[in-house]
């Protein structure tokens, strides 16, 4: 079968579509034949090199998010049957096998059945980023009907389905994004819109129930004067001076985001009850992987980039 792995760090250059075996099933595992998968700043952050310390050997197949059919049931499972249209996460670094490949090898843990009204494209830009969606707007900030949040970054693959979950759940939301895509997150259902390019949020909105942010650096240090006392901010790319949450009187989250079967079930019945939409902005065949992670790394996507692997 054909992989997308790397043997170095570094650039997409280093990205090579090797022809390598089929993987084999561990106990709690399903062979899945992958029809599309979704790639995600992870992949890239892999790809660098800033998680070598967890790599035990090369090759290593990249790729965290499918969409497919079992096509192989391993030891003790139980969940799923051969030709279930599943979608999940199979990251090397979570006991899967990677994702792009023609097949990936996937804990049942971390897998579910597809949403029904999705196609695989569409279902394989999901599992990543809903799953941290749904981890910081209903577990971590537990929004509530009227609360204001401020999504950064809402035109990404998680900001613009963290900001159909907290309209989904009454919230007021507020999202910054660039100018180019202003209206695409308008077109989420956002109260308000930011464009950070010309704006600086935090003169704009004050008091604000909750911040969710995907960006770090400096916008999450300034994303703390959004917050009202007693508010909550989750990142998915900051780690918080003490001192400061002390300062400002918040409760403070560095979100690692946990992909499991629950939360996937969870995103696909919203999905099929027509509560949540898939964002994809733009579909690349494995054989142009490399240009599929330039343009998520040096564009502005509006919503994820998946890979087309089985041609139908």
């Amino acid at each position: 079968m054909k992989a997308a792995q790397i043997s170095d760090y570094g650039g997409s250059e280093v990205i090579k579509i090797n022809e390598i075996s089929k993987p084999i099933l561990k106990e709690g595992q399903v062979l899945v034949e992958v029809y599309a998968a979704g790639i995600n700043p992870i992949d890239y952050k892999i790809r660098l090199g800033f998680l070598k310390d967890a790599i035990k050997s090369f090759p290593v197949t990249l790729g965290t998010d499918f969409a497919g059919v079992v096509s192989g049931v391993g030891p003790g499972v139980n969940e799923f049957k051969l030709g279930d249209e599943v979608y999940g996460n199979a990251i090397v670094l979570g006991g899967g096998s990677g994702t792009l490949a023609e097949f990936t090898a996937a804990n049942v843990s971390a897998t579910a059945l597809k949403p029904k009204t999705l196609d695989f494209i569409a279902s394989a830009a999901l599992p990543l980023a809903a799953a941290s969606a749904l981890q910081a707007i209903e577990e971590h900030i537990q929004i509530k009907p009227g609360e204001k949040i401020l999504v950064q970054g809402g035109a990404g693959g998680i900001g613009s389905l963290a900001i159909q979950m907290a309209k989904l759940h009454g919230a007021y939301v507020v999202a910054t994004t660039s100018q180019e895509t202003l209206e695409f997150v308008k077109s989420l259902g956002t109260d308000e819109v930011i464009d950070y390019s010309t704006q600086h949020f935090e003169e704009i909105i004050h008091d604000y129930d909750a911040v969710f942010d995907t960006a770090g650096g400096e916008t999450a240090a300034k994303s703390l004067q959004v917050v009202k006392k007693g508010g909550t901010i989750v990142s998915m790319a900051a780690q918080f001076d003490p001192a400061e949450i002390e300062k400002y009187g918040v409760t403070a989250i560095s979100q690692v985001t946990k992909s499991t079967a629950d939360k996937f079930k969870r995103i696909a019945e919203l999905v099929d009850s027509g509560k949540l939409k898939a964002e994809v902005d733009k579909i690349f065949p494995l054989e142009q992987i490399k240009e599929a992670f330039d343009y998520l790394e040096k564009t502005h996507p509006k919503g994820k980039v998946v890979v087309k692997i089985k041609v139908s």
